[in-house]
């Protein structure tokens, strides 16, 4: 996983400063990405990928949120409504009370924690806060889904900003992406590499992860970043993991295993798990409903 980052560290990535240092400190991490990965940067691959590619968009920070640990986004779904209580998409692994079990689902768990709210300068402009946690894991897939006690339209109306909308198709190998990263105020551009049938990781195991090109050398802190689809702008995945060291299968080196079981371990690669089975498990007022008809999610 890309480690949380220890509390002391929340201000410095918070306190709306300008660009975020160069090198991180997180409890695991290799050196910053370089220039070449920022905002600014092509995205690796752009040239070939497609027969026709498509217009690219000037990705931002604008409804990014920074976590005491980790990044996160405020978004919303094909279906919800600017009157529903806005959600924010993170990992499983960033949960404060620490990383779930394998096997364990936390559904509609009270919760007040608090985000900080960015533009799309990367300044802090609010702190939103949760009124629960509507759904964590880290089976199968790595993520937590909190509900806000602000609603789309207040948000919007107090601070112009929007939510980010999931996209509910499966991503495509090749798209150019950007990893948006609320806690260091920083984009990742790259490409989805490819699809790993299991991304295993420790007791850990997920299926169907994203794989990026080696453009997008994200560090501890990215944890929960959107990744965005750069010619739609919706959220394909959510940024969780790499290969630091090349061990095999440990804590921060995740191994992908094809469906014949042979093992790859790809050194200084990193991983975003797909969220495009989220919309299909919320139903009106963004509820959560893990037994509505289409719903794949894993179940308590």
């Amino acid at each position: 996983m890309r480690k949380p980052l220890v509390a002391a560290f929340f201000a410095l990535a918070v306190a709306g400063a300008g660009a975020a240092p160069a090198v991180a400190a997180p409890v695991s991490s290799r050196p910053a990405a370089s220039a070449a990965t920022s905002a600014s940067a092509l995205p690796a691959r752009a040239a070939g990928t497609r027969a026709a590619a498509p217009a690219l968009r000037a990705v931002n920070l604008a409804g990014t949120v920074a976590l005491s640990n980790c990044s996160g986004s405020v978004i919303r779904f094909p279906s919800s409504l600017d009157t529903d209580p806005a959600l924010v998409l993170s990992n499983g692994h960033c949960l404060s009370t620490g990383f779930p079990a394998p096997g364990e689902v936390l559904v509609n768990q009270a919760s007040s924690r608090t985000f900080g709210l960015l533009n799309s300068a990367g300044t802090r402009v609010a702190t939103l806060r949760a009124s629960k946690l509507a759904y964590g894991t880290m089976t199968d897939t790595d993520v937590s889904i909190y509900q806000l006690t602000s609603t789309y339209a207040s948000i919007k109306s107090s601070y112009g900003i929007s939510a980010l909308t999931v996209q509910d198709t499966h991503p495509v190998a090749g798209t150019a992406i950007t990893v948006a990263s609320g806690y260091w105020k920083r984009l990742y551009s790259c490409n989805v590499d490819g699809f790993v049938y299991r991304l295993k990781e420790g007791d850990w195991t997920w299926k169907d992860s994203v794989r990026y090109t080696s453009a997008c050398q994200t560090i501890g802190g990215t944890s929960g970043s959107p990744v965005i689809d750069q010619s739609t702008g919706k959220v394909v995945a959510v940024n969780n993991t790499g290969n630091e060291d090349g061990e095999r299968c440990t804590e921060n080196n995740p191994c992908e295993v094809d469906a014949n079981g042979n093992v790859t371990v790809r050194e200084g690669i990193n991983y975003a798990e797909e969220t495009y089975l989220i919309p299909a498990c919320f139903t009106t007022g963004n509820q959560l409903s893990l037994n509505k008809s289409g719903c794949t999610l894993p179940k308590p």
